[in-house]
């Protein structure tokens, strides 16, 4: 069983999320947060697998609640989904660099957000390539920073192609069948690559890979 914990300053919202999420039998809410700080204090006491996030709430931002979850070694087992619109939270890049595992936009299919949810429990990213790449397009200058090929010498060509694909949104079984290797193998890559560049988990690769210019603008 998956359990998840939403945070969200509308009740609307998260009673809708709920709804959803335990329509499925695999999927359970224990407990929702109105506030961030009541979203840290459950995540704390519960350590759900996985937490919905809004940004703007009172009582400690979406922002401020990711980076005092994914900062605590002893909830390394949760896994953060931003939970945002496009054009207001400047600030999910930031909370991508907290440790947040990925974002999703509160319009979307049900089917995605359910998706989300399961990839996350996973311990993967949700890098749906279409979502990700419009959200980075729009905030591609709160992203860049200046560029260090340096951070890249410790991997390996193969390494650096898989990396690359990382970038653009590709699943493991993407990439094994661009680079004809197995899903695994790929997986085997990717899980290399975030070892040797200290990343939480994909997401933070698709910034590493933007940042250092391996993915170019234009994907």
């Amino acid at each position: 069983m998956i359990r998840v914990v939403i945070a969200d300053d509308q009740q609307l919202i998260r009673a809708g999320f709920r709804s959803l999420l335990e329509s499925e039998p695999d999927l359970e809410v224990v407990a929702d947060a109105a506030t961030g700080a009541e979203a840290v204090e459950q995540v704390t006491r519960l350590r759900p697998d996985v937490v919905l996030m809004d940004i703007r709430m009172p009582g400690g931002d979406g922002l401020w609640a990711t980076e005092q979850i994914a900062g605590n070694p002893e909830l390394a087992g949760t896994h953060i989904v931003i939970v945002t619109t496009f054009e207001l939270d400047e600030y999910v890049v930031q909370a991508i660099r907290a440790g947040a595992s990925g974002f999703l936009v509160k319009d979307t299919e049900p089917t995605e957000l359910i998706r989300a949810v399961r990839v996350a429990a996973a311990g993967d990213a949700l890098l749906s390539p279409g979502v990700t790449r419009r959200l980075l397009t729009r905030l591609e200058t709160g992203l860049r920073r200046p560029s260090d090929p340096a951070a890249l010498a410790v991997l390996t060509d193969r390494e650096r192609e898989v990396l690359a694909l990382v970038g653009r949104g590709l699943t493991n079984t993407e990439i094994g069948v661009r680079l004809f290797l197995s899903p695994l193998t790929a997986k085997t890559h990717v899980s290399r690559i975030m070892s040797k560049l200290a990343a939480r988990d994909r997401v933070q690769l698709v910034i590493v890979a933007y940042e250092t210019g391996l993915v170019s603008d234009g994907w």
